[in-house]
């Protein structure tokens, strides 16, 4: 009785997942979107959201200049989390590449360096760190005295200097030693949501502009209006810039607001100026509504471009550097974030609001932002021209 019943329901089930199965070989993209976008965000975020400084860019400043103090430097940066940038020639120079971003960190050597060590005295190393992500800053000066440790403990044991000969065992370990005295830029407190705030800013602008744009531009289709702009005498670009211009301020509004949200609740400091931080917002709204509006010439339906667009979101998110610093990701992850527009923002912020920065030292993000706008505008204008045709 039991099978006489169950044979007709396996047929039945066997005969609806073939049905199922054909549908999804029509349906290509639905089994594309099930396998391949999972498994590039899962690659993608395991590199990115590392919690492992590997790659700090140091610089260098020797005023002793003798073999002593080149093989302190070469120590720190044999390391595996430092590398070596650049040598420079003052203190100056070296706080100018801190605040251009050429290098995260940056060690001074005093002048009188190799003599106070071989007299058995303390010998006291500046290291200058950008602190803007305070994690990274804190990790970097875990790294570099744990270095420093190392180095100490090689100076003990191998009598390097004949000082350490003619001293007792306790006098080595509290005379002749390699201290480090840190000193946090640009976040002296290592406030954690200076670094984070100023990245969610670029991820929500990046987020909400996408999203608004291409389901407005997609509802424009479903309701059958494109007839209706075909009749008129506007050109394609007049048609996308008035799509996008009444969008475009309701989220300059949200950028005001946020800022606002910035200075009072959670206290980031402007030491810049605020056309500074509108101009790279407003790019930024402009790159989020471009990204929008290219989806939006794909997908065929609302939830379509929705789906689109929480699928690309995710990867620039991860490769942006807002959330996780950059120098935690792979080196060949790293060269993504010049494509990223949110990691051009999330600069500007950073540059402009904790370190006072202008457009003159911020011009390469903004250059980047401009150039991803520009792209992906022209795309969307030819996309539509194309949809209208």
């Amino acid at each position: 009785m039991i099978l006489s019943i169950s044979r007709p329901f396996n047929y039945r089930i066997r005969a609806l997942i073939r049905k199922e199965v054909a549908q999804i070989r029509r349906d290509r993209r639905l089994a594309f979107s099930l396998i391949l976008p999972p498994t590039l965000q899962l690659l993608l975020l395991g590199f990115a959201l590392s919690a492992t400084v590997t790659d700090i860019k140091l610089g260098a400043v020797d005023d002793s200049r003798t073999p002593d103090s080149r093989e302190l430097i070469a120590t720190l940066a044999e390391s595996k989390s430092f590398r070596l940038v650049s040598y420079y020639a003052s203190v100056g120079q070296l706080g100018d590449a801190l605040s251009r971003g050429s290098i995260d960190a940056g060690v001074v050597v005093p002048y009188d360096y190799t003599r106070d060590l071989q007299r058995g005295r303390p010998v006291t190393v500046q290291f200058l760190l950008n602190a803007m992500n305070a994690n990274t800053a804190a990790i970097s000066q875990g790294y570099a005295e744990g270095v420093l440790q190392s180095y100490n403990t090689g100076l003990r044991s191998a009598g390097l200097h004949a000082a350490f000969q003619q001293i007792s065992a306790h006098d080595v370990s509290r005379r002749g030693r390699v201290q480090l005295q840190s000193t946090f830029l640009y976040n002296p407190g290592l406030k954690d949501s200076w670094f984070i705030v100023t990245g969610v800013f670029g991820l929500l602008l990046i987020l909400n502009s996408s999203l608004v744009a291409s389901g407005a531009m997609v509802r424009e289709r479903e309701a059958g209006t494109i007839e209706q702009l075909l009749m008129s005498p506007a050109t394609t670009s007049e048609i996308v810039i008035a799509k996008i211009a009444p969008l475009f301020v309701l989220l300059f509004i949200m950028a005001l607001l946020a800022i606002a949200i910035m200075k009072i609740a959670f206290g980031v400091p402007f030491h810049g100026k605020l056309p500074v931080v509108l101009s790279g917002a407003a790019l930024c709204i402009l790159s989020g509504i471009s990204l929008g509006t290219v989806n939006a010439t794909f997908a065929k339906s609302a939830l379509q471009a929705q789906l689109m667009v929480f699928f690309i979101n995710p990867p620039l998110n991860s490769t942006a550097g807002a959330l996780n610093p950059v120098e935690a990701m792979p080196r060949w992850l790293q060269r993504f974030t010049v494509i990223n527009p949110i990691h051009h923002f999330a600069m500007i912020a950073r540059g402009s609001l904790l370190k006072g920065s202008g457009f003159i030292d911020l011009w390469p993000n903004f250059l980047g932002l401009f150039a991803f706008t520009l792209i992906l505008g022209a795309l969307s204008v030819w996309r539509f021209r194309k949809q209208l045709s």
